[in-house]
C-alpha cells in the first residue's frame, strides 16, 4: 500500500533538512519496524526493507524516524525528530535505548485492576512531558469494576487537565472516539504494562489481527503478545504505534518533564526558607507544611524525590560512560596513528 508522504507525517521540518543534491539522487521514508540487521520502511512508493550503510547497527534508529536512503536501498542518515521517546536500557550497561520518534500522541495504557500504579504513571508522563507530546491517559477493563470515578481521581490529582478515557476494549463503539485525539499525518503510540488490551485497542482503531492475551488472574499481570514495536495505518492518514510491554522505564535527559509533573510540588518549593531545603525537617519548609495540613499527600513528595534522584543518576551514568568511550576511541585511533608514522619511518 503507497501512502503519500503528507500522510506519513512528513512536514517541512523534514523537507528543510534536505540538501540539494539529496534531492536529486536520494528518497525519503519513514521507518515502520527496526530489527536487529535490517529495518523496514515506508514512503509513497510503498513498503519494503532497508539495510544500515556498512552494516552498522540498527540501535541508533527508532521506528517513527525519517530517514534518506540511496538506490541499493541503504540507509545514508536519519532526520533530526520533532519527538523522541528514549530510556535507559535495562540491565546494568549505561546506554540509551530508542523507544519511537516523531510521536504527536501518547496513549499511557493501564487497566483497573492491580496494574494501577501512580509512580509508573508519573513516569510515563515525564517522558511525554519532556518530549512535547500529548498524553492520554486510557483505564482499560472498565467493564471489570463497579465504577470508574475513583481511578479516574486518582490519575487527575497528578494533573486535573489531564486527559482520562475509561473504557471497555472489547466494545468497538468506546474505542473509536480515540480516533478523536489525533488527525491525518500524525502518529500516536500505545503504552504500558503487558495485558493491559494495548493490541486490543490497536485491532479496533486498525482491523489488524496482532495477538493478544488476557492476564493473569492471580496477580493481574500481563503476558507479553507485542514483540516488537510497529507502525500501523489506522485510516484517513492516521498511525499508531504498539508497543511491547514495558518492565520498566528507567528515566533518562528528563529533569525538565519530572519538573512539569510534580509541578505543584515546584512550586511550593519556591516558598521554602532555604533554597537547598531537602524538603525533611528544616524549619521553614513550605512542602512539610503543605502536607502536615493536609493538602499535600507525603507519599507523592517521596515519588518526586525518587524520580529527580534517579533521573540524575541514569543520565550522568550514561554521560560518563560515552565519555569514556570517546576517550577510548581517541586513544585507538592516536595509537594506530602512531604505529603507521612507525611503519612509515622504517
Amino acid at each position: 500500500m503507497s501512502h503519500k508522504l503528507i500522510e506519513l507525517g512528513w512536514s517541512a521540518h523534514f523537507m528543510m533538512q534536505l540538501r540539494d543534491d539529496e534531492l536529486q539522487t536520494l528518497s525519503v521514508a519513514r521507518i515502520t519496524q527496526v530489527h536487529r540487521n535490517q529495518m523496514v520502511a515506508i514512503s509513497s512508493e510503498g513498503e519494503f526493507s532497508l539495510s544500515v550503510s556498512g552494516h552498522g547497527s540498527t540501535g541508533s534508529y527508532a521506528v517513527g524516524d525519517w530517514v534518506i536512503y540511496d538506490s541499493q536501498f541503504q540507509v545514508a542518515r536519519v532526520l533530526d525528530r520533532l519527538t523522541v521517546v528514549e530510556r535507559r536500557a535495562a540491565g546494568e550497561d549505561a546506554r540509551t535505548q530508542l523507544i519511537a520518534a516523531n510521536l504527536d500522541v501518547l496513549f499511557i495504557t493501564t487497566s483497573c485492576n492491580k496494574d494501577f500504579n501512580i509512580a509508573r504513571l508519573e513516569r510515563y508522563l515525564a517522558v511525554a512531558q519532556q518530549a512535547g507530546i500529548q498524553p492520554v491517559v486510557l483505564l482499560t477493563k472498565a467493564d471489570l469494576v463497579e465504577d470508574t470515578r475513583d481511578f479516574e481521581v486518582q490519575v487527575q490529582k497528578i494533573d486535573p487537565l489531564l486527559p482520562v478515557i475509561a473504557l471497555d476494549t472489547r466494545d468497538t463503539s468506546q474505542i473509536t472516539p480515540l480516533f478523536d485525539w489525533w488527525r491525518a499525518g500524525q502518529t500516536a503510540a500505545l503504552v504500558g504494562s503487558s495485558g493491559v488490551g494495548k493490541s486490543t485497542i490497536l485491532n479496533s482503531l486498525s482491523g489488524s489481527s496482532a495477538k493478544t492475551s488476557g492476564i493473569r488472574e492471580d496477580d493481574a499481570k500481563g503476558r507479553h503478545t507485542t514483540t516488537a514495536r510497529c507502525l500501523y495505518p489506522i485510516g484517513e492518514g492516521r498511525w499508531l504505534m504498539d508497543t511491547p510491554g514495558m518492565r520498566a522505564l528507567r528515566l533518562y535527559e528528563v529533569s525538565e518533564g519530572v519538573s512539569a509533573v510534580f509541578q505543584d510540588l515546584v512550586d511550593l518549593a519556591e516558598d521554602c526558607r532555604f533554597g537547598d531545603c531537602s524538603h525533611d525537617a528544616e524549619p521553614g519548609c513550605a512542602i512539610q507544611a503543605a502536607i502536615e495540613s493536609g493538602e499535600l499527600d507525603a507519599a507523592r513528595l517521596k515519588r518526586w524525590q525518587k524520580l529527580v534522584r534517579e533521573e540524575q543518576y541514569n543520565s550522568e551514568t550514561v554521560a560518563q560512560s560515552r565519555s569514556r568511550s570517546k576517550n577510548f576511541s581517541k586513544m585507538i585511533k592516536r595509537v594506530q596513528s602512531g604505529n603507521r608514522h612507525m611503519k612509515g619511518d622504517a
